[in-house]
């Protein structure tokens, strides 16, 4: 056979080849153990990651944590809560995200609006941001303190490197990242938070930029306002609960840092 692509050796590692192919893969890599080896360390980083990802189900999360992902204003809610209000809100999404949409693009001209309504990445980016954004014990599959390995698990997960924008100038640190599924296959996504518990998330999904638009688009997404726009063949959007200026200043770092990169 040919030489594999990535896409095939993952797709082996995931178990999804028909057996004639994985076969005939499992042949090949036998005449290149380079090749086998590097599947191999592959598998370990899994192995690995998996294995991270158990300990908070054995371990507490840590006291100076909890405190760091909470607002000091806002009172603690138990988890039924948090979990019921992520859902009301995914589900006000669903239905009202067009309208919010709409509203955010009435200054754009008719066909702008039409071709910007239909597009999902910024209602996408909105609910994954209010599932995950609220949650104090695991609001990321990886933290921060992995971030080497999950930048590379992430960028092997999304055929091409993923590269963590630094927003430290505006008191954002990384809390982590997580693997999400999309409508065009996996999708990143980045959270972060400042001292008092603020989070933004940056969601990074595979694709081209429809019609040649460039720059920055906003929508209004229900309560979470997202800035998003495409960068080298994939799409961005960050969302947060802040006021449009601020946010925008964030976004305008990342993209910075994105389109440098």
């Amino acid at each position: 056979m040919t030489e594999p692509n990535e896409e095939t050796l993952q797709a082996y590692l995931d178990g999804e080849l028909p057996p004639q192919q994985a076969a005939e893969l499992e042949a090949w890599l036998e005449q290149h153990p380079d090749d086998a080896q590097r599947l191999d360390q592959w598998r370990g980083q899994d192995d690995a990651l998996r294995e991270l990802w158990t300990l908070p189900e054995r371990e507490p999360m840590p006291s100076r944590l909890l405190a760091a992902a909470r607002p000091p204003a806002r009172r603690f809610s138990p988890p039924w809560l948090s979990q019921a209000m992520a859902a009301g809100l995914v589900f006000a999404l669903g239905l009202g995200g067009g309208w919010y949409g709409r509203q955010a693009y009435q200054t754009e001209p008719p066909a702008q609006i039409a071709s910007q309504a239909m597009d999902s990445l910024p209602r996408q980016a909105a609910m994954a941001h209010v599932v995950y954004s609220p949650d104090i014990q695991r609001p990321v599959e990886i933290g921060a303190d992995q971030e080497t390995q999950m930048v590379a698990w992430l960028s092997r997960r999304m055929r091409s490197p993923i590269t963590p924008p630094r927003l430290a100038q505006a008191g954002y640190e990384l809390i982590g990242g997580r693997l999400l599924p999309g409508e065009q296959g996996p999708v990143a996504q980045l959270m972060y938070h400042d001292a008092s518990g603020q989070r933004v998330t940056l969601y990074v999904a595979n694709g081209a930029r429809p019609q040649a638009e460039q720059g920055f688009h906003f929508a209004s997404q229900g309560p979470v306002n997202v800035y998003y726009w495409w960068e080298r063949g994939r799409g961005y959007a960050l969302s947060a609960g802040m006021p449009r200026g601020k946010l925008a200043e964030l976004a305008a770092l990342a993209q910075r840092q994105l389109a440098g990169g």
